[in-house]
């Protein structure tokens, strides 16, 4: 069961190589790493030279953002599986896509997920949030539930049906791509109970005020155009996010 992994990055020299080599770690042999630059200035594409040899695909141009760079990628992927390890995230452990191979061993389940660690960006090694996502109903969607993306594993044949990422939302296509697939796409999808991935803080949707007002009116639009909910499931998908600070991962 070959699994692509999608890294998107742009001037990301600093963490680019920690994300790599959790993926070059997998114990699960069967991977094409594909990675989608940005046109990095600041020595991303010296790092990429380095692991030029053990790399699938690797593009280096100018895109109109993250989500632009993921779609590139998800049309040069050609795995069973797809899932996206960003440039500034890496794998909890080398067992991570050996987990996923299992729950999409069974023909009856389309996608799957786990947990997920924010730490710190300047300290990798101390934990913020624990993200513990709990099972899948579709009824919680509407309680502003969702699984968290950076461990979502699709078979590709759920993008080819359902499309990928639309990039007229600059911050919440990944939130879009998810209420598309859980709620109208009815995909089924399995949950790993087990963190899957550490993701450092500091992302595009809290860098600043400006930054987390548009994530909510996209959030918004994207439970509006998917027919989820409005604003109690905006209200509620930020209220669960307050646990998080104090649940310590097991």
């Amino acid at each position: 069961m070959k699994i692509s992994v999608i890294t998107a990055v742009r001037n990301g020299r600093a963490t680019l190589a920690d994300a790599l080599d959790s993926a070059l770690a997998q114990d699960h042999s069967d991977l094409e790493l594909i990675v989608i630059d940005g046109a990095s200035t600041d020595g991303t594409q010296e790092v990429i030279q380095r692991y030029a040899g053990r790399l699938d695909h690797v593009i280096s141009e100018p895109d109109e953002g993250i989500y632009d760079a993921l779609n590139k990628g998800l049309r040069l992927a050609m795995g069973d599986i797809v899932g996206f390890l960003h440039a500034d995230d890496r794998y909890a452990d080398d067992r991570v896509l050996s987990r996923v191979a299992a729950a999409l061993t069974d023909p009856g389940v389309d996608a799957c997920y786990g947990d997920l660690l924010y730490v710190r960006r300047d300290d990798p090694g101390r934990v913020v949030r624990c993200w513990r996502a709990g099972s899948y109903r579709p009824r919680r969607l509407a309680w502003g539930w969702m699984p968290p993306h950076p461990t979502f594993y699709a078979r590709r044949a759920v993008y080819q049906r359902l499309g990928g990422f639309d990039s007229g939302y600059r911050i919440a296509a990944d939130y879009d791509c998810l209420l598309r697939f859980l709620g109208a796409g009815r995909i089924a999808c399995a949950y790993i109970p087990e963190v899957l991935v550490h993701m450092r803080t500091g992302g595009a949707s809290n860098r600043s005020p400006r930054s987390l007002l548009r994530k909510s009116w996209e959030d918004y639009r994207a439970l509006r155009h998917n027919r989820v909910g409005g604003l109690g499931a905006l209200l509620l998908k930020n209220l669960q996010k307050l646990p998080q600070f104090f649940i310590r991962p097991g």
